[in-house]
């Protein structure tokens, strides 16, 4: 028999509400233990939880109840609310292990069984995970979204169209002796084929947004030695994240600090400055800040979009930070007085003073805005194990419409079904003859 599990749902630490939730065969029984109300289902009831083995009072809880399916796992779930102190989480969690057939949840084992029970899919039950880990509006919404079966929904109607070609397909195979029209069996798979290919194909080419907005955007700080990049950093920080000096080389490694930018999670980076002079075996004279100009040049590469940072108060803009110039660049000028203007196409700012940070943090949210502008119209993919299973997918159902054999093209299908299934944990293509026999007149 499955164990009844139970565990603090809430957050660790003292608190005016703890949540403890119970799942399993025994939730009910147990509660029946520890408090003997009357509990109709899903309505919050006041009651005093007791402990049986002495008779002490535990708390005055607010109790609900749920009966399967309608509950969050798809099994008996009691949830208690308690006052959130120590002691009282402490009393009701020990009662709970004196319960025959009743042990402390794993982590993620109530999501876990909600899947098992049929209450979610895998694209749900790790949005479970993207939302309590959600730092920002974006963010929250993304898994909501993919929650709500945004992506499990989208999969699966590939799923069913496929399914649908692949019974047109094994028809061909197995009642090959009814003399079915071969165009008909062609005209009902090809196309389908066809067209998820393209819908496959076009979400695959989505820039990697979602993974991005899940992780985060990587902004890496790029410049010269002393123009203001760990200045910048704690300025966007409102902190000193970094050592400011007008040292050079003072930054050695690379230092990350984590942004909600408009509702858009951003890390910046802040890295070594660059003077190839200190790449160079014959002229480096400190080897640790030379590892760190490698570093600065690898986050460069790594960065969703760099922010260049010049300083004003030289004669021209430095050239190794010119160098890495594209398309997901913003070009700024550090070390302006107010109203100043610093180099040719950049955006003026002063560390020191504040000068030009607002207008350089609307530019970087607009950069960091425009590369989401899609990803609200359509599901987008969050883990790479998704575009893993769409590649695979995608491969064979480009090798069934080329095939030159029934079988192979069977079996393509088949495959390209049960990739897309490992992305949602549903991989049922064995049921074909409903689809068989209400699409074709056979034996009739």
């Amino acid at each position: 028999m499955t164990d009844t599990i139970y565990a603090l749902a809430s957050a660790q630490g003292r608190a005016g509400i703890a949540v403890v939730r119970v799942s399993g065969p025994q939730a009910m029984e147990s509660l029946s233990k520890l408090s003997d109300g009357t509990f109709p289902v899903r309505q919050a009831v006041l009651a005093q939880l007791i402990n049986p083995d002495n008779g002490s009072l535990i708390d005055e809880a607010i109790v609900i109840t749920f009966h399967p399916p309608r509950s969050y796992t798809g099994e008996e779930t009691v949830e208690y609310n308690i006052h959130g102190g120590k002691a009282v989480r402490e009393s009701l969690l020990n009662a709970l292990s004196q319960m025959d057939g009743h042990r402390m949840a794993e982590p993620g084992e109530f999501t876990r069984r909600a899947y098992e029970n049929g209450n979610l899919d895998l694209t749900q039950a790790e949005a479970v995970a993207d939302l309590i880990h959600a730092e920002t509006e974006a963010q929250k919404q993304l898994a909501l979204s993919q929650m709500g079966g945004a992506l499990s929904n989208l999969y699966q109607g590939w799923a069913d169209r496929l399914v649908k070609a692949l019974a047109y397909a094994e028809a061909q195979i197995d009642f090959a002796e009814e003399d079915l029209p071969e165009d008909e069996v062609k005209s009902h798979v090809e196309p389908v084929l066809t067209h998820v290919m393209t819908q496959i194909t076009g979400h695959l080419n989505d820039g990697n947004r979602g993974e991005i907005l899940r992780e985060g955007i990587k902004i890496a700080i790029i410049g010269a030695p002393n123009a203001g990049k760990s200045s910048l950093i704690n300025a966007l920080a409102q902190r000193d994240v970094a050592i400011v000096s007008d040292m050079a080389g003072t930054t050695r490694d690379v230092l990350e600090v984590h942004l909600d930018l408009n509702g858009f999670p951003v890390t910046l980076y802040d890295t070594a400055g660059l003077r190839p002079e200190q790449l160079s075996d014959e002229h480096a004279q400190d080897q640790i800040e030379a590892e760190g100009i490698k570093r600065a040049l690898q986050k460069a590469q790594e960065a969703d979009f760099k922010i260049l940072l010049f300083d004003g108060k030289d004669n021209e803009m430095h050239p190794q930070t010119l160098n890495l110039k594209d398309d997901n660049s913003i070009c700024v000028t550090n070390k302006m007085d107010d109203g100043e203007t610093g180099f040719a196409d950049t955006i003026s700012i002063s560390t020191q003073s504040g000068y030009g940070l607002d207008n350089l943090i609307d530019n970087v949210s607009r950069e960091t805005k425009a590369l989401f502008e899609d990803i609200q119209n359509s599901p987008s993919l969050t883990r790479a194990r998704h575009r893993e299973a769409l590649v695979e997918a995608q491969e064979h159902i480009d090798r069934a419409l080329h095939g030159f054999s029934p079988d192979m093209i069977a079996e393509d299908i088949r495959m390209s079904v049960r990739s897309i299934g490992r992305i949602t944990g549903r991989t049922d293509v064995e049921d074909l003859l409903d689809i068989i026999f209400r699409d074709f007149c056979i034996g009739k």
